[in-house]
């Protein structure tokens, strides 16, 4: 079996499938591990299927350098596809209004591998910006689309065999609805919708020939009905001809014997064990002929066979039989010829799949009121008044969103620190952030007033909280290697999203932790990537005091008595309380557990004020003692540090060895 996945076996089994002398066409011969998977998905397809593979025409290699990275991490917690609750809404939902199945696969690889090059999605912005304008083109493209219907996977039945006479037809139908799609294309005057009409192939002769031949209510499969029209060949009109006159001379023969024996009740039947019979009633038993054979006997009847009957049942059954044989050698033949056609016809439904997915972004931008996102090759993101794309639609009648502005940067403002209540919205916050991007990035609308994107490569989100039992991982564990995952591979056009980093252990080991990355991000000599952290710890707050690019805002709420009103709003500044007792009274709690907690929040909150070592002091102690720290390496005024420096310069680095080195780097470390 390991043989099936050796390098050597794929390559020769993909060099005779594509008929080529090597791979380079394909930009994959340097893929090792890649060329042996394939190879063993054709040996697979091959062996289980059907050895005719036609339509797999051809092998491409999805490149890094082309779309934005997604971790399996940021597509769960993003939901882009799926939610973790039953009653939730995945964001495919809300972007798919896409008419046709070779659309919706499209629209989820768009989703999943979004683009970084400026040119391609500018290209995508501007047909879905077209498509908005132009209400006729919106209108034909979306009753012509659903006439197409899955021309990718039904012509892909075609070299395995399996396509059916009624699928021949629904793919002459999906032909037929491309026309005038390509008429309108190409008289457009947007040039890459000319481009668009042009390469569209209607396939004109395959699907007159298929019109010409076939029935239009073919059957699902041979032998459950007549395939061809008339006129499409001598030898099957001259059998069927022969096969309903000799039903017409049955009933002849019924007529005539009732004439002539007077049994008025008389009929003839079939069955498959004898065939075409004449059925009498007991009745009138008495009055059948000598000439008749008795084949079977009935409670109240009884059937008989004649010499004429078995003579036009040969021929009837001949007929049949002759005509069900000839149909599928016809059928056969045209499915052959039909084989010419597979790749024109798959670049037809990689053409329409395309229009499909602009469509369904140009539906949404009109129904949600998205903006169309402006493109930069530089590293600013600037949000105006964005709202989530699913949390919006899913808002009671006459409920608005609240929306918020977002302005990220590697000069001024890399890093939020994001404080607020439960429930205020910091994670819906952050996640809109991210579905903005990824969705501009697609080359969708986007849901704000306006939107400038600078050009994203990765995005990474850190939010959420779960066990992964069946590895024994802790939800901490869980946190920590997702987290672990970004800071290893961060970079200078990297959007990050952490939510509520290091909850699941203890209070100065979360904060510690934070604390730690917070400054990590900053201080990065490789890379200032842009990033939203979204916590509770309000001890964090004091980060923005120390660094630069570090700001603190905050999502607003409102108290009034003894209640709280979320106002959703993102402000400047940083939060002081997370109102969870709040959060739990409107929860339901029981309203005894609510007054206690109350009274055990004022009496920890009244020790931390009697305390002067607090937290946030003994943060501030530890940035006191650090830049002390840092300023004293420079004050060459003491002897130690003068010792120090001596031994440094007079080492001569380009002469030691890794050992000498690591030796001499103990050393200093001892003085110091």
């Amino acid at each position: 079996m390991s043989g099936f996945f050796e390098k050597q076996f794929g390559e020769d089994l993909l060099l005779r499938h594509f008929q080529t002398k090597n791979l380079r066409g394909f930009g994959v011969d340097d893929m090792d591990a890649g060329i042996a998977a394939a190879g063993a998905i054709i040996h697979y397809l091959k062996e289980t299927e059907h050895p005719n593979l036609q339509h797999l025409t051809a092998l491409s290699r999805i490149k890094q350098d082309r779309y934005v990275w997604l971790d399996r991490f940021s597509i769960r917690n993003l939901e882009l596809l799926q939610t973790a609750h039953e009653s939730g809404t995945p964001l495919i939902k809300v972007l798919d209004k896409s008419v046709s199945p070779m659309g919706a696969r499209l629209l989820k690889k768009w989703l999943l591998l979004p683009l970084k090059d400026k040119r391609l999605i500018d290209e995508r912005l501007d047909l879905t910006q077209y498509i908005i304008e132009q209400n006729d083109f919106r209108d034909l493209l979306g009753s012509q689309l659903r006439q197409v219907g899955d021309l990718e996977r039904l012509i892909a039945k075609v070299p395995m065999g399996k396509v059916a006479p009624r699928q021949v037809v629904q793919i002459k139908n999906g032909l037929r609805a491309i026309d005038p799609i390509k008429q309108y294309c190409t008289n457009a005057e947007h040039p890459l919708l000319q481009k668009t009409g042009e390469q569209l192939n209607p396939c004109q002769l395959i699907v007159e020939r298929i019109e010409r031949e076939l029935l239009e209510e073919a059957p699902a499969q041979m032998g459950k009905g007549d395939v061809f029209k008339s006129g499409v060949s001598k030898e099957l009109d001259e059998l069927r001809e022969l096969q309903h006159s000799g039903k017409d001379y049955l009933l002849q023969i019924e007529q005539r014997e009732i004439e002539n024996t007077g049994i008025k009740s008389l009929k003839v039947g079939f069955n498959s064990v004898f065939g075409y019979y004449l059925e009498v009633r007991n009745t009138y038993k008495d009055a059948v002929p000598s000439t008749w054979i008795r084949k079977q006997t009935l409670t109240g009847a009884e059937r008989y066979i004649t010499e004429e009957l078995k003579i036009y049942e040969n021929k009837i059954l001949g007929a049949e039989e002759k005509i069900a044989s000839l149909e599928v050698k016809m059928f056969d033949e045209l499915v052959a010829t039909l084989q010419d056609y597979i790749r024109p016809i798959q670049f037809n439904a990689t053409l329409i799949a395309k229009l499909d997915c602009l469509l369904s972004f140009a539906t949404i931008a009109l129904k949600n009121n998205y903006c169309r996102p402006n493109i930069t090759d530089d590293l600013t993101l600037d949000i105006k008044d964005g709202r989530h794309p699913v949390i919006e639609t899913q808002l009671q009648l006459g409920e608005e969103y609240v929306a918020n502005d977002v302005q990220l940067d590697s000069n001024d403002q890399q890093i939020l620190i994001i404080t607020g209540p439960n429930m205020a919205g910091k994670s819906a916050l952050l996640r809109q952030t991210a579905l903005i991007v990824l969705m501009a990035q697609m080359g969708c609308y986007v849901p704000a007033s306006a939107a400038t994107v600078g050009l994203v490569d990765k995005i990474f989100t850190r939010v959420g909280a779960s066990d992964n039992i069946s590895s024994g991982e802790s939800t901490f564990m869980v946190e920590m290697t997702e987290t672990a995952s970004i800071m290893n591979n961060i970079s200078e056009r990297s959007l990050i999203l952490l939510d509520e980093i290091g909850r699941g252990t203890s209070t100065y080991d979360g904060i510690s932790i934070a604390w730690a990355l917070a400054e990590f991000l900053h201080n990065n000599p490789k890379a200032k990537p842009k990033t939203l952290f979204a916590t509770h710890y309000h001890e964090l707050t004091e980060l923005a005091d120390k660094f630069d690019r570090i700001r603190n805002f905050t999502v607003s709420v409102k108290e009034v008595g003894n209640k709280v009103i979320f106002l959703r709003k993102l402000i400047p500044g940083g939060a002081e309380r997370s109102f969870g007792i709040h959060v739990a009274q409107m929860a339901g709690m029981p309203q005894s557990i609510v007054k206690r907690a109350k009274e055990i929040l004022a009496e920890l909150e009244q020790k931390h004020i009697d305390q002067p070592d607090s937290i946030k002091q003994n943060l501030r102690n530890i940035s006191k003692r650090e830049e002390q720290y840092q300023l004293s390496i420079f004050d060459m005024g003491s002897p130690e540090l003068q010792r120090l420096k001596e031994a440094i310069d007079q080492i001569d680095i380009n002469a030691l060895t890794p050992i000498e080195a690591l030796m001499k780097l103990n050393e200093l470390k001892k003085m110091m």
